[in-house]
């Protein structure tokens, strides 16, 4: 096989034999791929860096049998904040974790290498509160991968006016009258309505481009973390 260039970041790392590691790499057209990185834990080797789990690069690789094979790597990101905020890092694990769960080989991810790479950029170098980062990551992954909530009427009456709750069951906003006998629709204020279609219809760079208040923050990291255990239920 010739040799391929791609861009990529590192989602699993382990130990190979003595010196080499064996890692599992998001790449926006190749999507998920295993990759045997030799002699990269030799404290001079050149691929050192560029192997470390969270780092983004670009890495020149030939395939073989069943992994692909790194020859080089340019390292571009390695959110290195990361690694000194102990509960950022811990959200950074486990989102992690969850992209290694909905990503397969041969599928374009480039919509959701996009997303996780400015969900750790955001966590690494800004203080977003963490409750907003992961909530508004994990209901935008889930518009990705097709679970999109209906956020311009009500998902039972279609009326689009007074929109106060948010219903798992029925994917989506609620007016008044039809939340109030929907019995696992979750209240939500206007704000966290819209807090919500924001996240669903903002363009990738600005998906972090808002705050919100206590109370509606945490209206909307429970909708976040109910929707998304209802849908993906296995991650």
């Amino acid at each position: 096989m010739g040799t391929v260039k791609t861009s990529g970041i590192i989602i699993s790392e382990s130990n190979l034999g003595d010196y080499d590691k064996m890692l599992t790499m998001l790449t926006p057209g190749l999507g998920k791929i295993s990759c045997v990185a030799k002699g990269a834990r030799r404290p001079r080797s050149a691929l050192l860096a560029g192997t470390q789990l969270f780092c983004f690069g670009e890495y020149m690789m030939y395939k073989g049998s069943n992994t692909y094979n790194i020859n080089s790597c340019d390292t571009i990101e390695v959110f290195y904040n990361l690694r000194t905020d102990l509960d950022k890092l811990n959200e950074a694990i486990e989102i992690t974790k969850i992209i290694r769960e909905v990503t397969d080989e041969n599928e374009n991810c480039y919509k959701i290498l996009q997303l996780f790479l400015n969900t750790l950029y955001t966590l690494s170098e800004t203080d977003k509160d963490v409750k907003l980062v992961i909530s508004t990551f994990k209901l935008k992954l889930l518009c990705f991968l097709g679970f999109l909530p209906r956020i311009n009427g009500c998902s039972s009456c279609k009326v689009k006016e007074n929109l106060r709750y948010f219903s798992i069951k029925d994917n989506g906003l609620k007016c008044e009258s039809c939340g109030k006998i929907d019995k696992g629709a979750i209240s939500v204020s206007e704000s966290t309505v819209s807090a919500i279609r924001y996240i669903v219809m903002a363009p990738a760079k600005k998906l972090f481009s808002f705050n919100l208040k206590s109370e509606s923050l945490n209206e909307l990291e429970l909708v976040s973390k109910l929707y998304f255990n209802d849908k993906l239920e296995k991650y």
